[in-house]
């Protein structure tokens, strides 16, 4: 996680800034220099492509999610998944305008949406491990693939939600929710609970 004031964040600031009044198209070193009070040198040396830019954002995200986790925190699966992705979604409200700029940008540039690709799904991976739900193998793939559509319609949501509490889009959250357990046991799907206990040896 990034500590306000420290080159990463405010990069991320100005990065974000760039993205709510130019779009990611219109995010060009210049702007970005100037935006972070970075040199430009220093931003291509460190960042040879713009996506690598979404990835530190990204891992960011991530890291803040992770650090506020408490192992062993209890509760079901799909409790300990709300949590995550409402903490997911707590650590993008400082840059709000830039990422409902981005994801403007994402559903409407079809290249922008694959390139995001592996950044979105290596982000889903790192939430799941958050709510101490397995994220590997092809099952965790598919768990990961299934938290992606969770996080859109949620995203979705909070891009019109402009209460203090943000209910609406939890309430979003939880009908995405519903739908993926659904989905999950139409495809006999398992949780992947790693905080569950071992099942008791017979005597």
């Amino acid at each position: 996680m990034d500590t306000p004031g420290t080159p990463d964040s405010r990069l991320l600031d100005g990065l974000f800034a760039v993205i709510a009044d130019h779009g990611w198209r219109g995010v060009t070193l210049g702007r970005l220099a100037t935006a972070s009070g970075i040199r430009a040198g220093e931003l291509a040396r460190r960042f040879p492509s713009r996506l690598d830019l979404l990835r530190l954002h990204a891992e960011s995200v991530a890291d803040s999610v992770a650090t506020g986790t408490v192992p062993g925190q209890g509760g079901t699966p799909r409790d300990r998944l709300f949590d995550v992705l409402m903490r997911g979604i707590d650590a993008l409200v400082p840059h709000r305008a830039g990422m409902l700029r981005l994801a403007d940008d994402l559903w409407r540039d079809p290249v922008l949406a694959v390139a995001m690709g592996p950044i979105l799904h290596r982000t889903m991976q790192r939430f799941l491990d958050s709510a101490e739900l397995d994220s590997t193998g092809v099952q965790g793939n598919l768990r990961a693939a299934g938290v992606t559509g969770i996080w859109f319609a949620t995203i979705r949501a909070w891009s019109k939600d402009e209460t203090q509490d943000m209910a609406a889009t939890m309430a979003a959250l939880d009908k995405a929710l519903d739908r993926a357990e659904q989905t999950a046991r139409s495809l006999k799907l398992e949780a992947g609970d790693l905080a569950a206990p071992p099942e008791a040896e017979p005597l």
